[in-house]
């Protein structure tokens, strides 16, 4: 049997809503391509470490915000 790879839990779409910043300004931003701002968010691309700072450093919070190896609790929960 294969390993699966973990998954990479993010909140850059909560993030991204709540500073009311839209996926292609994003992306602007950080110098990347906006279906990759899409691709992560969706967990279908797992960031470098280096535009994982980025990101971190982007809404200004510790990466430990934006990324986790377990999935974030719901809002409201």
């Amino acid at each position: 049997m294969t390993p699966t790879p973990e998954q990479v839990h993010n909140r850059i779409a909560m993030l991204r809503a709540e500073r009311g910043i839209s996926r292609r300004e994003l992306a602007e931003a950080l110098g990347v391509h906006y279906q990759t701002v899409g691709y992560l968010e969706r967990g279908e691309y797992s960031p470098s470490l280096h535009l994982a700072l980025r990101l971190a450093r982007y809404f200004e919070v510790p990466v430990e915000v934006v990324f986790s190896l377990e999935e974030f609790p719901r809002l409201g929960s």
